[in-house]
């Protein structure tokens, strides 16, 4: 486990310690459950794009169009 100093703005250390005391948790785990959550989000983001650029459009349309012409359930309805 690496140490890091952290240099936050007056106002964010007070919100961060604030989150952190209502979650009843540390200001350090808040800050490395944050950090975990966007690396997470960059890293889907990522994910979703390399996948993107593997799409055939006209093989998803095929689907499309071999799915049966239904009435949603109900429930369903727009």
């Amino acid at each position: 486990m690496s140490q890091f100093a952290l240099r936050l703005p007056d106002s964010l250390h007070g919100y961060a310690k604030e989150v952190a005391r209502a979650d009843h948790t540390s200001l350090n785990q808040f800050i490395v459950t944050a950090v975990a959550e966007k690396i997470s989000a960059l890293r889907t983001e990522e994910f979703f794009r390399q996948r993107a650029k593997q799409a055939n459009l006209a093989d998803f349309d095929a689907i499309l169009a071999a799915v049966p012409a239904h009435p949603p359930l109900a429930g369903d309805e727009l």
